[in-house]
């Protein structure tokens, strides 16, 4: 009995390779659990609705319908019901969203070419009024006292330059009354120079009269600006320093019961959520003092007296009245409410990729973590498991693997880069580490069909000049 030759042993070890690396692609479509929406961990009933703006994926113009956008409501028991659908209101992607005075919700969203900013009633789950902008993936639309909005617009690029702006727009006018353009404000070398998303300011708030909180998301930083003056009054973070913040999102303005000011960010790319204290420098010790501390303003040092990390890109982090934080924990896919220690006591699960979540009033309504005493650095701890919030990554072992290596700050790069970015490509049903497989199977077959080629050179020449002396002789 003939023996298999050598070439066809070695395609069978590639094949067999390339199962082997599909296996847990199959093990993912069979043993997925839909997350949907729904509550996790609930040990403590939360007070009252808990709101999430869920941002779904859209891409080109082609939605995903198992990745939907949608804004929900969730009981005190985190159980969910969806108030409107991005198809219902003719958007791709929600954002922002703002409980008003009177109960209603102010929501951000956007479709392929306009920013739909809207009051809904959440009982009615009608609109009371819908403005339609001419502007792009904007993030963030705030109400004013006087009724007028305050737009965070990024993505302004024209003939090279960046208008990436703050503007206040008077809907009864339909006018711009006042703006705050960032390169007049910034050297125009920030962050690499003007592109097409410089900024990516993804969030303004008014903070008091005439002070405006900003978040340059690419800028790694977040700003207190002056309406009259224009001037950068308070300045967190700096470009680059990614141990202050790193891609930040909607930062929040506390006070401590000192007068110290204070912000809560969701430090995205960290995938941690921060807690920074502006200190007088007679107040610091000097183990608080780091390369990672800016002061801009008023003289002093910007302290972090409170961190959590082990999250996915979060979003949004907000203090409640009882001294927990509200978190939406965008890549996990859920909203939580943690304890001061980063145990989670309530959560939300809100497929896919919830952006903001919002109880009670607007933004943070509670304490700082020093007026209670809670400062420290702790990791998200507790939760039901489910979903990506369960799982070790194919990123988690990545970077564990790398750990000491001659390559570990190239490999834990691109594992913080992988794991932010492939979400958004793998099915719903498919793990990340299905994912990792699913990918080095394609590059296994792309190095088997290039070695084939090789291999066979010699009769694909001869074949291929056969081909053309046949249809030479046709031609004649």
């Amino acid at each position: 009995m003939d023996r298999p030759s050598r070439p066809w042993l070695a395609r069978a070890a590639v094949a067999f390779v390339v199962v082997l690396l599909l296996v847990p692609t199959g093990v993912s479509a069979i043993s997925h659990e839909r997350t949907g929406l729904g509550p996790g961990t609930v040990s403590d009933p939360a007070n009252g609705t808990t709101y999430v703006a869920v941002q779904g994926f859209h891409f080109k113009g082609v939605g995903n319908p198992k990745k939907p956008a949608r804004l929900v409501s969730a009981s005190p028991e985190a159980r969910g019901s969806v108030i409107t659908s991005g198809e219902a209101e003719g958007v791709s992607w929600f954002y922002d969203v703002d409980p008003l005075e009177n109960g209603n919700l102010l929501v951000t969203s956007t479709t392929p070419t306009s920013t739909v900013v809207f009051e809904l009633n959440p009982e009615t789950e009608e609109q009371v009024w819908s403005e339609e902008l001419p502007i792009t993936d904007t993030h963030d639309v705030d109400m004013l006292p006087s009724g007028r909005l305050l737009v965070a617009n990024m993505r302004q690029f024209e003939d090279g330059v960046s208008n990436d702006r703050v503007f206040v727009y008077d809907r009864e006018n339909d006018s711009i009354v006042w703006e705050y353009v960032l390169r007049e404000h910034y050297p125009n070398e920030t962050d690499g120079g003007f592109r097409e998303d410089w900024s990516h300011l993804n969030d303004v708030d008014r903070i008091g009269e005439g002070k405006y909180l900003l978040s340059p998301r690419n800028f790694d930083q977040a700003i207190v600006v002056d309406r009259e003056t224009k001037r950068i009054e308070y300045r967190l973070g700096g470009d680059d320093n990614h141990t202050t913040l790193y891609e930040q999102h909607n930062p929040d303005w506390l006070e401590s019961e000192g007068g110290n000011p204070t912000m809560l960010v969701a430090d995205s790319e960290n995938d941690r959520v921060v807690e920074y204290e502006l200190r007088n420098d007679s107040e610091v010790d000097a183990s608080e003092l780091n390369a990672s501390r800016i002061s801009s303003g008023p003289s002093g040092t910007w302290v972090r007296t409170w961190s959590v990390d082990g999250f996915n890109w979060p979003r949004d982090a907000d203090r409640l009245p009882n001294g927990n934080t509200l978190v939406t924990d965008s890549l996990n896919h859920r909203v939580v409410e943690i304890a001061p220690n980063g145990t989670v006591v309530w959560e939300f699960y809100a497929s896919w990729g919830p952006y903001d979540a919002e109880r009670g009033t607007k933004g943070s309504n509670g304490p700082t973590m020093t007026d209670i005493g809670a400062s420290g650095e702790y990791t998200v701890s507790g939760g039901a498991g489910r979903g990506p919030a369960g799982q070790e990554t194919f990123s988690d072992w990545l970077v564990g693997a790398a750990e000491g290596s001659a390559f570990e700050a190239q490999l834990t790069w691109f594992a913080e880069r992988y794991r932010h970015a492939t979400p958004f490509l793998r099915p719903v049903w498919m793990s990340s580490w299905a994912l990792a497989g699913a990918f080095l199977a394609v590059i296994v077959l792309l190095l088997w069909g290039l070695g084939e080629l090789v291999y066979q050179r010699e009769r694909l020449s001869r074949a291929l000049m056969e081909l053309v002396e046949r249809v030479r002789a046709r031609g004649v």
